[in-house]
């Protein structure tokens, strides 16, 4: 279980927030947009070796990518083209961060690689269930809330606990985390939409 699952029940809990995004005249593609550009300047940060910079970034990522929806079904503007756009900026937000996190020194290529492939990997299999007419399914180990929380404590204690354990930080580590626990997510997934298949 993720914590995407989760996403429906903290709407009262945002509710506040989406509140304050609507009097403010803030739209969800709005959000949507803003998560693509905090994104960018995460994975440039991280690249740059700013790891307070890149962690906060995230967390704006974060946030707007949990109120673009909400918003949206808030105002009763929910669309197809919303879902779309939503799903090809996270995927986008994805490879900034992770290629940043890389490519700034905490984990070689071939470990960013592995990283980046079970995330994007087990992204595609989620939504690829609705393609084949099962319906979009996000079960699995390893969702993007998921991911995303895990990169701010990553972050935090990179920051506050400066240490290495066989070459890499609590970053490094995280993509080797990302890489496993991703592509088992997508064969999670993989089977999932395989038995669905067979009952059509």
């Amino acid at each position: 279980m993720t914590l995407d699952q989760f996403r429906p029940h903290v709407q009262g809990i945002m509710q506040p927030v989406v509140g304050l995004a609507r009097k403010a005249g803030v739209t969800p593609n709005g959000l949507t947009i803003a998560s693509f550009f905090v994104s960018v300047l995460a994975g440039i940060a991280f690249y740059a070796g700013g790891v307070v910079l890149g962690t906060i970034m995230v967390a704006f990522n974060a946030v707007f990518d949990a109120l673009d929806g909400a918003l949206a079904r808030d105002m009763g503007i929910a669309s197809l083209r919303g879902d779309f756009l939503d799903h090809v900026i996270d995927r986008y937000a994805d490879i900034f961060i992770i290629t940043g996190i890389f490519a700034g020194g905490a984990a070689s290529w071939p470990i960013g690689v592995f990283a980046l492939t079970g995330v994007l990997m087990s992204s595609y299999l989620g939504t690829q269930a609705q393609a084949v007419g099962v319906g979009r399914f996000y079960g699995g180990i390893l969702g993007r809330a998921d991911r995303l929380v895990l990169i701010i404590l990553a972050g935090i204690l990179t920051v506050l606990i400066p240490v290495t354990i066989f070459g890499l930080n609590y970053l490094g580590w995280l993509l080797v985390i990302f890489g496993v626990l991703g592509h088992y997510t997508a064969l999670q997934r993989f089977a999932h939409v395989w038995r669905q298949i067979e009952k059509h």
